[in-house]
């Protein structure tokens, strides 16, 4: 069995690591760039400031993830309790917002208590959209206040277009008790979520655990080789450099749009389908700045308009390999869309300008910025918007039946399933399935599919249709 991956990123070396640790040999993985880790890989400037693509911390929900990174990292990481808050109303309120409302200034205090009180009983699991689930979860206060503005300066969408089955671990949900019990006895809520305590590379950025992928991947790695074409009748890839590949299964990280359009002959009815696939562009700007850090914070969230960002990523607080030695580095994420349009030629002055607003930085260090750095990312979140699984459920039969598996943050388009522990066991249960005959489970196959698709008999089905 030939397997051909498309990209080198957290899917494509999972389930590249995962066949040299099964002794499988014919494989080849494939990446356009020259540098390991996709989204979740680095950049180091001349002036020694390395920067990530968006704030990325390592926690897991398995055992072989876990596993994987200590065998890549051993103890060459820093390991952090998460310290994040919320600018809002010009003060710092602790995050989640929901368990720490008494900050709030009194008249908005009493605004978000009476939603409260006047959802509680309600079912949120009759939401239509997640904007009326966020008013039936937290009430109108807190959706008005903090909700409805923050989420859309990340997602870049309007509520009413998302889906509230994504939300999971992902939100945290209400407990009144909880959240008046604060109010009471003057006490916050830090670190709230799965992520509250992480890991990070201590050299490298979120790309230092991905570079040590290199000695067990090598002997199938093409950097700088980018598959242009993928003809599914003969089951070869072409690339740009004019050479071809054979496969008998494909692995692809790739955007499913991008990976639609290499595919021949065209798949009109799978194309017709990526209408329901939304997602965001993203502008993440880095600022290195002379001085000591000041704040231990390690991200901070913004639903106003007084900043173009909505989370600012102490970054240097992670490791102090990311910054020189007395500079501090700050990281921000911008979003937009068709439905939320930023100018991107003027993106690094707002930030800066939206670092003063907020407090994060005085006017006067203006003058000790020495480093920025720009990412237009254009596939940056993947929208789970309410058309989008049965979009997926159309893409995905159409490219399961041809033995193309396509995985992780915009290869399956889930962004309950993006993290980077989902990504690399989404490339590593891929392999499994392939090889071993064992189920995934953090992706699964579209409903309809369920049936024809997995186990051994499909695979030797598979084969002997290819002449393996």
């Amino acid at each position: 069995m030939r397997i051909v991956i498309i990209g080198a990123g957290p899917v494509g070396l999972g389930a590249a690591y995962r066949l040299q640790e099964l002794g499988h040999r014919d494989w080849a993985l494939y990446e356009r760039g020259e540098k390991l880790g996709g989204l979740a890989s680095s950049h180091t400037d001349s002036a020694g400031f390395t920067y990530d693509i968006g704030g990325h911390v390592m926690f897991s929900h398995y055992k072989y993830f876990d596993a994987l990174v200590e065998k890549m990292l051993g103890a060459d990481h820093t390991r952090l309790l998460r310290e994040s808050w919320i600018w809002m109303r010009d003060r710092w309120i602790p995050y989640p917002l929901q368990n720490n409302i008494r900050h709030l200034p009194a008249a908005e205090l009493l605004e978000c208590l009476d939603g409260l009180v006047d959802v509680q009983g309600a079912d949120a699991s009759s939401a239509r959209d997640f904007g009326e689930w966020s008013e039936l979860q937290f009430g109108a206060g807190i959706t008005r206040h903090f909700m409805r503005p923050y989420n859309f300066k990340v997602w870049a969408h309007p509520l009413e277009m998302m889906s509230k089955d994504w939300i999971a671990e992902r939100v945290a949900v209400v407990d009144l008790k909880r959240v008046l019990a604060n109010i009471i006895n003057e006490r916050d809520d830090l670190s709230w979520g799965p992520n509250n305590m992480f890991k990070y590379p201590l050299h490298g950025g979120t790309g230092g655990l991905y570079a040590p992928f290199r000695p067990y991947v090598h002997a199938g790695l093409h950097l700088n080789r980018e598959v242009v074409e993928v003809d599914v009748r003969s089951k070869t890839i072409r690339l740009a450099d004019g050479s071809t590949d054979r496969y008998d299964f494909l692995i692809s990280a790739a955007p499913i749009p991008e990976l639609l359009r290499m595919i021949k002959p065209f798949p009109e009815s799978a194309m017709a389908a990526t209408r329901g696939l939304h997602n965001s562009h993203g502008l993440v700007v880095g600022v290195g700045i002379k001085g000591p850090s000041p704040s231990p914070k390690c991200w901070t969230y913004f639903p106003e308009s007084s900043s173009p960002f909505y989370r600012v990523t102490f970054l240097s607080n992670y490791s102090p390999n990311i910054a020189p030695p007395g500079h501090f580095l700050l990281l921000t994420e911008t979003s937009y869309s068709e439905h939320k349009p930023v100018s991107r030629s003027g993106i690094v002055d707002a930030v800066v300008d939206g670092l003063v607003a907020t407090r994060l930085i005085t006017d006067r260090q203006r003058a000790d910025i020495v480093s920025t750095h720009v990412f237009d990312v254009e596939y940056f979140y993947p929208v789970p918007t309410l058309d989008r699984d049965g979009a997926l459920d159309t893409i995905q039969t159409y490219l399961l039946d041809r033995g193309i598996l396509s995985r992780g943050r915009f290869g399956a388009w889930k962004y309950e399933i993006s993290n980077m522990d989902h990504s690399v066991m989404q490339g590593v249960e891929a392999v499994d399935w392939l090889l071993l005959d064992k189920a995934e489970e953090t992706w699964r196959p579209p409903a309809r599919h369920a049936v024809t698709v997995g186990g051994p008999a499909a695979v030797r089905q598979a084969l002997a249709a290819a002449g393996g």
